[in-house]
């Protein structure tokens, strides 16, 4: 079992940074990208919107509907 667990933390460990490698070279393609979503999430990874975060960054260059509309709502 020792074994299997040793394996499962390395295909993590790589999974997470062949993402991460393909994202940085700016090969990422959209599956890519949504399979790292899907990773963080999994992972429970998430970020909070505060000043010059990156994801207030992407927020503000999304094409949200309304200029009021809210960033992030609470599910």
């Amino acid at each position: 079992m020792a074994d299997l667990n040793k394996l499962l933390e390395e295909l993590h460990s790589e999974t997470a940074l062949t993402l991460l490698d393909r994202i940085k070279a700016g090969e990422a393609t959209a599956a890519d990208l949504s399979v790292a979503r899907q990773f963080l999430k999994d992972n429970g990874i998430d970020s909070l919107a505060f000043a010059d975060s990156p994801i207030t960054k992407l927020a503000t260059v999304l094409p949200f509907e309304a200029d009021d509309e809210p960033i992030s709502q609470a599910e």
